[in-house]
């Protein structure tokens, strides 16, 4: 069994010459990896959209139903980062249903990746810096409202906080929210999660999975998961930018590789998602991103 990895069909869903940044990227790692002999087909899925029901578990039906109209003031609209499409709409209820069906893969494989996900800013009645629905927080609800798993924890290597899954669950015991993030970046304001690490700028590789291990271990002192969701984030490379982070690729491959195999090795079934990546190169971030997901690869062969 190799790793599945769950997508939506880009070409079916063209955005606007608007949506190019930060969208692009997925399209382009979506061709590599079907390109690619290392990933079978049969092991590539296409997505389905996620349902009304199952966005509430994390949003209100009001503002699902501006997202999907197009209705939202215009403060959100900006808010959001990108311009509002029928496509966009479209698309990022794909986005949501390609997590929900990787955590349903986990459980049955050990590991499952999504071709985006990670939408980590979304909140309950609002979008923010390219995120509308939290997939992160819709997927863990599914599952425990399918009665498939109890307690989820939530590792977020985004360079970015991940504020609206801590602002959604934060009063949620079921849910732990870990988030190691750039301090002086976006957002401006941050939520409580669980557990916040905040680095400092140029923080470097050594620095990075030194923090990550520590806090990881803190993590685990009080929380024990039967599912784990996992924002493999390209943006704490070096040539990101937005990250302002000083990670290279060696680095980020040894925090992959760290997480998966601690993952592994306490049997929890894990979902990967890429969240954010905004290469000043987009090459780079396609190739982090695909890297992430070789290394998701290999882990779950050893499952």
């Amino acid at each position: 069994m190799l790793v599945k990895f769950f997508y939506y069909a880009h070409h079916s869903f063209p955005l606007p010459e608007t949506h190019r940044f930060p969208q692009e990227k997925y399209t382009l790692l979506q061709n590599q990896i079907t390109a690619s002999s290392d990933f079978p087909k049969e092991d590539l899925i296409p997505a389905p959209e996620a349902t009304d029901d199952q966005l509430r578990l994390a949003h209100s039906a009001e503002y699902i139903q501006q997202i999907r109209d197009g209705t939202l003031p215009r403060k959100l609209e900006r808010e959001m980062g990108l311009p509002w499409s029928p496509e966009l709409a479209k698309r990022v209820r794909h986005t949501v249903g390609a997590t929900i069906m990787a955590a349903r893969a986990a459980l049955e494989d050990g590991i499952a990746c999504t071709g985006g996900g990670g939408t980590h800013h979304a909140q309950w009645a609002q979008p923010q810096g390219y995120c509308l629905f939290n997939d992160i927080i819709i997927a863990s609800r599914v599952l425990q409202q399918e009665r498939l798993v109890s307690d989820v924890l939530v590792i977020d290597c985004d360079v970015h906080q991940g504020n609206g899954t801590a602002l959604i669950a934060e009063n949620d015991p079921s849910i732990f929210t870990f988030s190691i993030h750039c301090q002086k970046n976006f957002p401006a304001r941050k939520a409580k999660s669980d557990l916040d690490i905040g680095l400092p700028s140029e923080t470097g590789d050594a620095d990075y999975m030194q923090a990550l291990k520590s806090g990881l271990q803190q993590a685990l002192t009080s929380f024990s998961p039967e599912l784990v969701i996992y924002l493999a984030g390209a943006d704490p490379f070096s040539g990101d930018r937005l990250g302002k982070l000083n990670l290279s690729y060696a680095g980020l491959k040894a925090r992959d590789e760290y997480v998966l195999e601690l993952c592994r090795q306490n049997g929890w079934p894990t979902v990967v998602t890429l969240a954010g990546g905004y290469g000043k190169d987009i090459n780079d971030t396609v190739n982090l991103y695909y890297q992430s997901v070789k290394i998701a690869k290999m882990k779950q062969a050893q499952y």
